[in-house]
């Protein structure tokens, strides 16, 4: 009885934040399946512009056969292996992508790609499989016309193809999921009424830049983050900007007289979102791995600042040099100082409508020190419904606190969410000693005891402290902090003291008041498929508070005493 009400509670708080063109959307969506119309293409519009190189893909065909798509290689040797059970779905789903039309490799494997293109359209009868699911349509359709834009021929075959997914696509965009699919399903409707031209090609181009219009408003937020609050994802959508805009640039003058202005508006949408960028890379050049987020499966930051400038456009980076920077409307700061970079999260997980890519990390930062991280999210590997994936999720998986075994905001099942964080009393200060950054969220409030987490960091020349405290009642609360594969852990006398050494050779000395710690081990997850070993403090508080303290020098010669 207890577990029944459990799930029914679940499901409530769940679907409770949906809009309702989710719900209906969803129905709709598995029970009309446009008909697929076989019809030859629209002509192909004349190319008047000049299509300029994209950000590099990285180079995933290896073979004539061979793929390695998440750290994966399979071979496509049957028609019914682009459909096979012995394959994890993302893996299809990349795939079906067809990135690897516009990777770095790109030349060398032109013959490759020529036979891989007439083996999907042969393989791939319309309307059936996972090449047909809307997401796949749509990046294969930008990756297509983007290979034929850079100069390569398709076969008529192929147009014909194109033009059957266009039509399929525009009666099936993903209403039910929203954010970054329907991004994606409209980002490639305006590529193909670009691309073929005729009434059908402006009826596709019209329905695309219509709700794009409105999507750009919805997602892009108004300090340049995209709104699911992924840096990965954030990095993915600003890639598709930057296509549009070179898109529109290949074919000047071709937008309807309403839309002339619009590249300009996508132009000062991708300036903030390039400044929102920097704030969350790390001194290594990637970004931080806040949700789901991994490295490798958007370009990096400076293969999207590189885009942008082969476009044209220059950016004025946010990111100051010593301070803090807060992104208030994603709700993540940015704390330097010295050779030290924080970036800690004191926002909501994302739209209360669309959690699916969030996890249970409110109060969760990462932390450099003389280039090198320190602090990790533990990344994404994965995705699915898997107690993996959830584990990934979890608040436990993050440098945050749990209390009594619970997660911060109650992640389930793949890509759900039910009761959630949300933050409160954030305060900022910071002067020529220190900077402060303090807040508290209402996740565990649900529990009998309705406790409230609020941590402060205070970051010093030379040290951070972090403090923890929990007000109501609870049994057990845990700070976790994961260290990133590269560090070692050395625990002192008592083992409320010990160093971290960094492979530079940089001693850390970190100490422990109000709780205590025990080193576990963990695994570190930055790109997708890869699971390293890596090691975790687990704090216990003793009381109500329990504080930590990181301190350095570029001496190596730090000493703490309890």
């Amino acid at each position: 009885m207890r577990e029944s009400v459990d799930k029914i509670t679940t499901y409530y708080h769940t679907i409770r934040y949906l809009r309702p063109v989710q719900i209906y959307g969803r129905i709709w969506f598995r029970i009309h399946r446009p008909r697929i119309q076989m019809k030859p293409a629209p002509p192909l519009r004349r190319i008047p512009g000049r299509w300029v190189p994209p950000a590099d893909k990285p180079s995933e065909m290896i073979s004539p056969t061979g793929f390695r798509f998440l750290n994966e290689s399979h071979e496509l040797n049957f028609p019914e292996d682009w459909n096979g059970s012995r394959f994890e779905k993302l893996w299809l789903y990349n795939l079906h992508y067809f990135d690897v039309l516009n990777s770095a490799a790109t030349g060398e494997q032109k013959a490759w790609h020529r036979s891989l293109l007439a083996r999907w359209v042969a393989d791939n009868p319309p309307g059936w499989g996972n090449g047909w699911e809307p997401y796949p349509i749509s990046l294969r359709i930008v990756n297509w016309i983007k290979w034929a834009l850079a100069g390569n021929s398709l076969e008529s075959a192929w147009i014909d193809s194109l033009a059957q997914q266009a039509n399929y696509l525009s009666r099936r965009l993903e209403w039910h999921l929203l954010g970054n699919h329907l991004f994606a399903n409209v980002k490639a409707l305006v590529f193909a009424g670009l691309f073929f031209e005729g009434k059908e090609a402006d009826r596709w181009l019209s329905k695309g830049l219509k709700i794009l219009d409105r999507e750009i408003d919805e997602q892009i937020l108004p300090d340049g983050g995209h709104f699911e609050l992924s840096p990965m994802y954030h990095s993915i959508i600003l890639e598709d900007l930057l296509d549009l805009l070179n898109l529109f640039a290949t074919y000047p003058g071709v937008l309807p007289l309403r839309w002339r202005s619009f590249p300009e508006r996508i132009a000062e949408a991708v300036s903030r979102m390039l400044c929102w960028l920097d704030v969350m890379t790390h001194p290594d050049g990637e970004i931080a791995l806040f949700n789901d987020a991994a490295f490798g499966i958007a370009p990096s930051p400076v293969g999207l600042h590189g885009y942008a400038g082969r476009l044209g456009l220059g950016t004025l980076s946010k990111k100051s040099k010593d301070g803090v920077m807060l992104l208030p409307d994603s709700g993540y700061c940015r704390c330097e100082r010295e050779s030290v970079v924080l970036i800690a999260d004191v926002g909501k997980i994302g739209p209360d409508y669309l959690p699916g890519h969030a996890h249970a990390d409110t109060l969760g930062f990462e932390m450099s020190v003389f280039g090198q991280r320190i602090f990790v999210d533990s990344g994404t590997s994965c995705y699915g419904n898997g107690v993996e994936r959830l584990r990934q999720r979890s608040t436990a998986a993050h440098n945050t606190l749990t209390i009594d075994g619970e997660n911060s905001s109650e992640v389930w099942g793949g890509f759900r969410v039910a009761r959630r964080a949300y933050p409160r009393s954030l305060k900022i200060s910071e002067d020529y000693n220190s900077i402060q950054v303090s807040c508290a969220h209402d996740g565990f409030k649900r529990l009998p005891g309705q406790p409230i987490h609020r941590r402060r960091w205070q970051l010093e020349d030379g040290s951070l402290r972090i403090t923890d405290s929990v007000k109501g009642r609870f049994n057990q609360a845990i700070a976790w902090y994961h260290l990133h594969p590269d560090v070692s852990v050395e625990s002192g006398a008592g083992g409320k003291q010990g160093w971290f050494i960094l492979p530079d050779g940089h001693r850390l000395i970190w100490h422990v008041k109000g709780g205590t710690v025990t080193e576990v081990p963990s695994t570190y997850h930055p790109r997708f498929g890869v699971s390293q070993p890596a090691r975790c403090l687990e704090v216990k508080v003793e009381r109500e508070e329990a504080e930590f303290l990181i301190a350095w020098n570029n001496n190596n010669a730090y000493s703490v005493s309890d």
